[in-house]
């Protein structure tokens, strides 16, 4: 009876311990996210749009930074550094590209090595370094050419390799910042929750709007400060905001969640099911899918490791998973993961022209826009390169309407979460691409026939508003709350899990592989259409050249590159995959698995 007593009052005293316990444990996360130091996280307390504000500071101010940069360098390069036309738009592009490259191997470092919070970290501080570096190359007097009288003296070799040297350390920064802040941003909604679902299908359109808030006062702001009160500040005022978003940063360490690596090493599984289904190339395919290799659902149970149920794209890498064949057989899962980056591979060769088409932005729209006239009143002249805010007022003021109306709006007509598919968002903003360059065009046309009415020689300022190519620039905004917002959620949305960071950079290289194509295009058309004296296309003067065929050029490929685009997602299969949760409950990801069959653009 004492002992009866004694067992009772422990479990009286015990009780609520327990029952706290249980409590908390129902409450964890459903995803497998873990706090800073690998403990499970409580899904009340962290993540969700409490952690994402600590984040979204970076990104406006780190947006800001890189627009305050490439929005105005082809001005800085021409006025300070003495480049010709050809030569600024190429390093302009060669850098712009670079900072879009350098995140695969970022990627790839937070994916298989240190995870996504350790990558950003240190390439955070190489980035602000950078930043630094380039503040000093622009304000330092011996760091810069001697100016008199608004002219500037030639550069210095010495000079010149600082400047570059700043602005490929901050491209490295770049490298490791770039696709691991927005991942571990969404990394902060936890998939399994309905809840919190329904809050990441908004997450990418508002997180690309601090993004967008960032590029506005670098193309409103510092555009102006760097032209009239001085490059220094204009670099130095982001620089600052960087250091201080950083501090918010760190501040919000408590509230994140963190995504546990299930696979050491993903892209070495990816090799694997190549290896594998070369080598078996020769068997033959079993006629029930069911029959290839595939784990216990207790194995995905344990792990945690979601899985992803097979699909009849690329069947020729099904042979991977043949029990039968000469080596151990993969996983459909691993097959269906590899399938996954070939399937965004040919997603991203049909990105590369709207890419390149988005480069005249920060190149041949601002060289164009100097020669038009550019006075507001007596005394006040717009920065060229200002009129670039005009993409990010519209996308500020598209991306709001989009989420709040548009999606709704179809929601209701398709069932789907999203409103409409995300390759029916892109292919929207391909097709407001191709009306861009359209205009562009036309523009050119109506420039060129009012140097010809005037009689205008030389590179001197045209009769004609600088508000001419505000159409374009409106109508790129636009497309991108479809491409660019779309982009980054496809490619995050359709990788593997143990990619998400790797899958991000088919966004971010997509870019800078847009920016080198532009470079190879710039200088191949001006070497080709220049050679035996002819007037180039895109020659030093502007007045005097063929910037109309130019753009022709660009509405022709774009325009095959939409049909292009039709033709590959019409053959797109969504990702489908599950988690498995007790002995026999399977939640299916919703709006994932959308249909097995080959997709139009799919509903």
């Amino acid at each position: 009876m004492i002992g009866r007593g004694i067992c009772n009052s422990l479990f009286l005293c015990l009780s609520p311990t327990i029952g706290i316990f249980l409590m908390e444990a129902k409450y964890y996360t459903q995803d497998g996210t873990v706090d800073l130091g690998g403990r499970p996280v409580l899904a009340s307390r962290t993540g969700k749009w409490k952690a994402c504000a600590f984040l979204v500071g970076y990104e406006a101010f780190e947006r800001m930074a890189f627009y305050g940069i490439a929005s105005n360098l082809v001005v800085y390069l021409t006025t300070q550094l003495h480049e010709d036309t050809v030569s600024s738009v190429r390093n302009v592009s060669n850098w712009s590209g670079s900072v879009w490259m350098t995140p695969i191997l970022g990627a790839y470092i937070a994916d298989s090595y240190v995870g996504r919070f350790w990558t950003f970290t240190v390439s955070s501080l190489i980035y602000v370094m950078g930043m630094v570096l380039l503040t000093m190359a622009v304000s330092v007097k011996s760091l810069k050419p001697t100016c008199a009288n608004g002219v500037c003296n030639k550069a210095s070799t010495s000079q010149i390799a600082f400047f570059y040297s700043s602005l490929y350390i901050i491209a490295v920064g770049a490298g490791g910042t770039k696709p691991n802040i927005s991942t571990f941003g969404a990394d902060q909604f936890d998939d399994f929750n309905p809840q919190e679902k329904e809050l990441k299908v908004s997450f990418f359109n508002w997180w690309m709007f601090s993004s967008f808030l960032g590029a506005l006062f670098a193309t409103l702001g510092l555009v102006y400060i760097q032209e009239n009160l001085g490059w220094g500040l204009g670099y130095g005022i982001p620089t600052v905001g960087l250091l201080l978003s950083l501090f918010i940063f760190y501040l919000g360490t408590p509230n994140y969640r963190h995504k546990v690596r299930k696979t050491k090493n993903p892209a070495r599984s990816l090799v694997r099911v190549l290896v594998t289904a070369l080598v078996d190339r020769k068997l033959k395919l079993p006629s029930n899918p069911s029959e290839l290799h595939e784990l216990e659902p207790r194995h995905y149970m344990n792990t945690g490791k979601r899985r992803v149920h097979h699909t009849p794209a690329f069947r020729f890498l099904d042979k991977a998973a043949i029990k039968e064949g000469s080596r151990p057989p993969c996983t459909v899962t691993q097959v269906e993961e590899t399938k996954l980056v070939f399937g965004m591979a040919l997603i991203w060769l049909v990105t590369l022209i709207p890419s390149t088409i988005w480069a005249q932005v920060n190149t041949l729209f601002v060289k164009q826009g100097t020669t038009l006239d550019r006075n507001l009143g007596p005394r006040f002249q717009i920065p060229a390169a200002s009129l670039g805010s005009f993409v990010t007022l519209s996308m500020l003021f598209s991306v709001p309407m989009y989420d709040r109306y548009f999606v709704p709006f179809m929601r209701r007509r398709t069932g789907n979460p999203r409103g409409i598919t995300l390759l029916q968002r892109l292919g929207t903003g391909f097709v407001i691409e191709v009306l861009v360059t359209v205009i562009a065009y036309a523009v050119e046309l109506r420039r060129m026939h009012v140097i010809k009415e005037h009689g205008i020689v030389g590179a001197k300022i045209i009769p004609m508003s600088i508000f001419w190519l505000l159409p374009q620039y409106v109508l790129l905004g636009i497309s991108d709350v479809f491409t660019a917002i779309g982009l980054l959620e496809f490619f995050y949305d359709q990788s593997p899990e143990d990619m998400q960071s790797l899958g991000t950079t088919f966004f971010t290289s997509g870019i800078g592989v847009g920016n080198f194509l532009n470079s190879f295009l710039v200088t191949m058309v001006d070497r080709i259409t220049g050679r035996d004296g002819r007037k180039s296309w895109i020659g030093k003067n502007l007045n005097d050249s063929h910037l109309d065929y130019y753009y022709g050029f660009l509405l022709v490929i774009s325009t095959l590159n939409l049909g292009a685009f039709w033709w590959v997602s019409s053959r797109y299969n969504y990702k489908r995959e599950s988690i498995e949760v007790g002995q026999m409950s399977v939640i299916q990801m919703e709006g994932k698995a959308l249909n097995n069959s080959p997709l139009g653009l799919q509903v």
